[in-house]
């Protein structure tokens, strides 16, 4: 039996650096099922192919290999613009959740990080966490991201941006951002990251033991 970890939350929540840690601590497999629209999106820019084609995007999406995702490459802000296009076409969405579905069957257990994964590509999960912090602390981490990195960075840019995609998230017809109704509730505006692990971790050992 495959043991399916399914984590949702707003952006720069904490969720992702959380996901690869528990994938890392217990051996699981972890996908960052954001990159996999960002991937889409990068496949259609280096083809020069049309980002509004529903039917070509999804012919990407089908063809997409999820070993291959370069964190580093795909979070680049021009390869996000364009996955926030691809992202809203349904038919790109039934693609990749099915691509995410079998690789949350992967053995002996998986870590899937993301907007809907409690929702909607794993509601069976034995453990859903909605990972969450406040707007302005989620844009400082953000900003302090971005400098820490020798970038330049306009926290109050950030911040607006911040709302601005849990509006697009939240308010979408199609799978919009939620907690599932049986996800344990981590905010992290005032925890460590080492905090919340070991308040995850509670939980994921909880549900082991059944």
């Amino acid at each position: 039996m495959t043991f399916i970890i399914a984590i949702d939350g707003p952006a720069a929540a904490g969720k992702g650096t959380l996901s690869r840690k528990i994938a890392e601590v217990y051996g699981f497999h972890h996908l960052d099922t954001g990159l996999t629209y960002r991937a889409t999106a990068k496949a259609l820019l280096d083809a020069g192919k049309p980002l509004d084609d529903e039917a070509i995007a999804e012919e990407t999406a089908l063809h997409l290999d999820l070993a291959g995702l370069d964190r580093s490459v795909l979070s680049r802000h021009e390869v996000g613009e364009a996955a926030s296009k691809v992202a809203v076409m349904p038919a790109v969405r039934r693609a990749l959740v099915t691509a995410q579905r079998a690789f949350s069957l992967r053995e002996p257990g998986t870590v899937l990080d993301g907007r809907d994964i409690g929702t909607v590509v794993c509601p069976e999960a034995p453990v859903k966490l909605y990972v969450t912090a406040s707007p302005e602390i989620r844009a400082r981490r953000r900003y302090d991201e971005i400098v820490a990195g020798g970038g330049n960075a306009d926290y109050e840019a950030i911040f607006a941006d911040v709302k601005k995609r849990d509006e697009r998230d939240m308010g979408r017809s199609d799978s919009p951002l939620k907690p599932a109704e049986d996800a344990h509730l981590l905010d992290t505006s005032e925890m460590s990251i080492e905090a919340a692990f070991q308040a995850a971790k509670a939980i994921i050992d909880a549900a082991l033991k059944k």
